[in-house]
């Protein structure tokens, strides 16, 4: 039997896209995709989870005078996708017509940046598998040391990842991309007072193995932050200043922009919805959306409908500037498209450490975790579990959890009255600690 030749991602996707179209389809998109990983966990200093995989995809959206479907396929010989590509067809031909579904005009395709944004490390392919265990070895070793007889058990992993990208669509838009990931973390359970068993955490994700930190220094801090939640218990309810440290920021971020996005502004579930222009926040809340931070684990040149990327300011000294909003939803609504999807979110650092902030505050509570919450994206409500640290004239009182906070975008946002120096580099939401001025903290 012949053995099929193997074709090469952008002579599959043209084979795709000319079958496709001539089984039928109005336009299409086709995205092939690779990914190689390697997850390595360890318990008890004994390897725990031992993972490798190469993966791939081809993911097809067809279009069929207004009608829209969609599936992903790991198979790639041709005889199957001649069949995946007729079956995907005649199911587009069942589904409801949707004017709105298109690919994007072919002028929104232009003015792509060509700047280096360095997502892929160099060194990926020399990293060893001694070299893994002995990063995941030496990151459980230091929170076992630093945890001494207080540890119950520590887990600690590394994943790393390539991968490939490329797309193609019917109407012109032609784009690849590569990047590689590193994750480590180190996660440790304690023993306090009583039956309590605390968990604490610290990791970090980059695009190249050097801009992490060591794995001694993510051990050590997994274990001070378990310490840290230890003797932990409420407060009395009352109206105080908040510090939200600078890795758990993104969780109350993730909570404003999903009112941002298209989809809510056109379901009429967005309490911004018609707030574009008007001051939302105070002068110091300023976001910016960067896609082109060298390193940076949200960078891209292109965003999910072939849109060039831009880096744009979400808010400006507390004025809403800018929805994000894809193709589709561009059309339902009459207006010109600016991205589904964020990438690097940026806020300007201040002058100030938090230590030094916390000093000259009366009394404050350092927000080092959230747990649970929710947020209503018509009305701006959210409330979420908090824990973390509580100080008086500058001086640590207690350890603080089941704990509450409770506000409404709409207020808490002009709220802010300093941002620290400290972003945090090991995420795509690279933001300092905030502090917010009268906030309501409650016991659940």
């Amino acid at each position: 039997m012949k053995k099929e030749k193997q074709m090469s991602f952008p002579e599959l996707a043209e084979w795709a896209l000319d079958y496709t179209l001539k089984a039928g389809a109005t336009d299409c998109r086709v995205s092939l995709s690779k990914r190689r990983f390697i997850e390595i966990n360890y318990r008890d200093r004994k390897p725990d989870t031992l993972k490798e995989a190469l993966t791939r995809n081809l993911n097809l959206g067809v279009y069929l005078n207004n009608k829209y479907a969609n599936q992903a396929t790991p198979d790639f010989r041709q005889a199957s996708l001649e069949a995946f590509i007729t079956e995907l067809i005649e199911s587009a031909r069942i589904m409801e017509e949707d004017p709105f579904r298109s690919l994007p005009n072919q002028e929104f395709y232009s003015g792509r940046s060509e700047a280096d944004i360095q997502i892929t490390d160099p060194g990926y392919e020399q990293l060893s598998p001694e070299e893994r265990h002995s990063i995941v070895q030496k990151a459980e070793n230091a929170c076992l040391e630093k945890g001494g007889e207080k540890v119950i058990s520590v887990e600690a992993g590394e994943y790393d990842e390539k991968y490939e990208e490329y797309v193609k669509t019917s109407n012109g838009f032609e784009a690849s991309s590569q990047g590689t990931v590193f994750q480590l973390g180190v996660s440790m359970y304690g023993q306090d007072e009583g039956d309590r068993r605390p968990n604490g955490y610290q990791y970090a994700i980059a695009t190249h193995k050097n801009d992490l930190p060591s794995p001694e220094q993510v051990g050590k801090e997994a274990a001070t932050r378990t310490f840290e939640l230890f003797g932990a218990k409420k407060i009395p309810t009352e109206r105080l200043p908040v510090i939200i440290e600078n890795r758990v920021v993104e969780w109350i971020l993730g909570f404003l922009l999903n009112p941002l996005s298209g989809r809510s502004i056109q379901q009429k579930r967005s309490c911004f919805a018609d707030k574009k222009g008007e001051q939302v926040g105070s002068k110091l809340f300023t976001v910016i959306d960067d896609p082109f931070v060298p390193r940076g684990l949200g960078s891209r040149l292109y965003d999910n409908d072939g849109l060039p990327a831009k880096k744009r300011n979400l808010f400006t000294e507390g004025v809403l500037n800018d929805y994000m909003i894809d193709w589709y939803y561009s059309r339902k609504l009459e207006c010109e498209p600016t991205s589904g999807s964020v990438t690097n979110i940026i806020i300007p650092p201040g002058e100030r450490d938090v230590e030094t902030i916390i000093k000259d505050l009366p009394k404050c509570l350092l927000i080092t975790g959230f747990i649970g919450g929710n947020s209503n994206s018509t009305t701006g409500d959210f409330s979420i579990g908090i824990f973390g640290k509580f100080y008086e004239k500058g001086l640590f009182k207690q350890n603080v959890a089941e704990m509450n906070m409770a506000d409404n975008h709409l207020n808490f946002w002009n709220k802010l009255i300093e941002v620290a120096n400290d972003p945090w580099i090991y995420s795509n939401v690279r933001v300092p600690g905030l502090v917010f001025k009268d906030v309501v903290v409650s016991g659940i």
